[in-house]
């Protein structure tokens, strides 16, 4: 299960008339443990700054989804309950979860958690939205592909370039025996002759 860690990361930046001072930032990274966390954020902040830069703290958050558009930076964290039935004792239990959506502003914060919503069964409402100082959020790459394996796509083309080999190998097989068939006859012809 993913759970969303915030690690909040202080480094050196350089303002707008070329200073460098230092900041702090919050990202989220999602992660298994802390231990995970940690390595995460190191490997982003590695890659995202210039530099020498400090975690100061990793926690965990109670955020289940994140919801991310590319065209913004500012992030909302959404409140959003709705009701379901206990398959145990059959009384309505009420469910909070928490989203983060990235959004211009407040309705645009509102409107796209709706929609991601929209395919929800029971009836939700997004109690309250709140702006976040999250910076950055660093999901899990799924297109990451460890060091040892391969993309299908490599492994099929592979598979497609051995089974041509294999099939100009036959090829020329078929005609090297062809080839001896033939000086075969030509020579039994020539003592045939004789």
């Amino acid at each position: 299960m993913k759970i969303w860690y915030q690690c909040k990361a202080k480094y050196a930046k350089e303002n707008d008339e070329g200073i460098l001072k230092q900041t702090s930032e919050l990202h989220l990274v999602d992660a298994v443990s802390y231990t995970d966390a940690e390595a995460r954020i190191y490997g982003a902040m590695e890659r995202t700054v210039s530099g020498e830069f400090q975690i100061m703290t990793i926690s965990k958050t109670n955020i289940g989804e994140v919801i991310n558009f590319e065209d913004t930076d500012y992030w909302y964290k959404c409140k959003v309950q709705y009701a379901t039935v206990d398959g145990d004792s059959e009384k309505e239990v009420k469910i909070t979860t928490y989203i983060l959506t990235s959004a211009d502003n407040l309705k645009q914060a509102y409107e796209r958690t709706e929609q991601s919503l929209d395919n929800m069964l029971v009836p939700f409402e997004i109690s309250s939205i709140s702006k976040t100082n999250i910076v950055e959020v660093f999901p899990e790459m799924d297109d990451e592909i460890p060091a040892n394996l391969k993309p299908l796509a490599d492994v099929a083309n592979e598979e497609e370039v051995e089974e041509y080999e294999e099939d100009i190998d036959e090829e020329f097989e078929d005609g090297i025996d062809e080839e001896d068939e033939h000086d075969e006859e030509v020579d039994s012809e020539e003592e045939d002759e004789k």
